[in-house]
């Protein structure tokens, strides 16, 4: 068991760095071209920071694991607001840009409500999947089409020597390898633990495995939080959340769909909608996060993973 643990410990220490390296090596490129922070938040950062679900996930659900698979999804996007959100704005007050309030925000809401209903008949499969993907792009399209920051111009791109590229482009390829085989310590040593533990998959996937890929997100946000850079702590809990659930989701639908518990429709899926809407509601009547938000938001984490485990 505590070999299980140990090799449990350093997947995830695995994940972390590999993260930092993406996170690092894909924002900083993004940077120089001039690309809107918020923007940068949304989809670069995002990208990155939601690797470890992406294949801490598809492993799990290739080897049939799908409460690890579908768990470590819901409560990464939980942990993402209730969590990082919640610690970051106990950090510094988070400002909320119209952007987000008029069409990110109401986007995540709607795509979390959509998977919710793709997922009632307890399965995700191809069609599934694909609706997921297209949704994604739908995002991404508009992303990439408001990238350029108003002050911005190609100059960014002339700016980025060949040696920032290449500097850049080893820190993306080697964060990749270490995600990938951190993951692949993650799922197997979670489900040996969750099998001596007597716990279930679910209840590991929702708590341990989320928490641990949800750490890239935390460290970012908190980071950029304390330097004030409001526009890239929620962009990548937004952006996060809708990577998590799209591309991750979508992935998994399309490569290898699954069937999963009916019970996860009774807490689980309810409480990420309740507090999506609840994120939406804050940002539209009080544009900005504080101190007594991040509390609130971590006294749900807790009620979260509390209720999670009694039921």
């Amino acid at each position: 068991m505590i070999l299980q643990i140990t090799i449990l410990c350093l997947g995830l220490a695995l994940l972390y760095l590999g993260s930092e390296l993406l996170v690092n090596g894909a924002s900083t490129t993004a940077i120089m071209f001039a690309v809107k922070p918020v923007i940068v938040g949304l989809t670069v950062v995002s990208l990155a920071t939601s690797a470890p679900e992406l294949l801490v996930s598809l492993l799990a659900a290739i080897k049939g694991s799908e409460g690890i698979s579908l768990g470590n999804i819901l409560g990464s996007n939980v942990i993402n607001i209730a969590l990082v959100l919640g610690i970051s704005s106990m950090i510094k007050p988070v400002l909320i840009k119209k952007q987000l309030i008029k069409i990110d925000i109401p986007y995540l809401v709607a795509v979390t409500l959509i998977f919710w209903l793709l997922c009632l008949d307890n399965t995700i499969d191809r069609v599934d999947g694909w609706v997921l993907i297209v949704l994604l792009l739908l995002f991404l399209v508009y992303g990439i089409r408001n990238a350029k920051d108003s002050n911005g111009n190609n100059l960014g791109a002339e700016k980025l020597s060949r040696k920032d590229l290449a500097k850049n482009l080893g820190m993306i390829i080697l964060g990749i390898l270490m995600l990938a085989k951190g993951a692949d310590w993650v799922v197997q040593n979670a489900i040996l633990m969750a099998q001596r533990i007597g716990l279930s998959q679910t209840f590991i996937g929702i708590s341990v495995v989320a928490l641990g890929t949800s750490l890239p997100e935390l460290a970012t946000s908190a980071v950029a939080a304390s330097k004030g850079e409001s526009d890239i702590t929620l962009g990548n809990v937004v952006g996060s959340n809708l990577f998590n659930i799209c591309l991750v989701m979508g992935v998994v639908g399309i490569f290898n769909p699954m069937k999963f518990e009916a019970s996860l429709h009774w807490f689980e899926f309810p409480f990420m909608v309740f507090i999506t809407l609840l994120l939406s509601t804050m940002a539209y009547f009080y544009q900005h996060t504080g101190k007594k938000t991040g509390i609130a938001f971590v006294s749900l984490f807790v009620i979260y993973i509390a209720v999670s485990y009694i039921k």
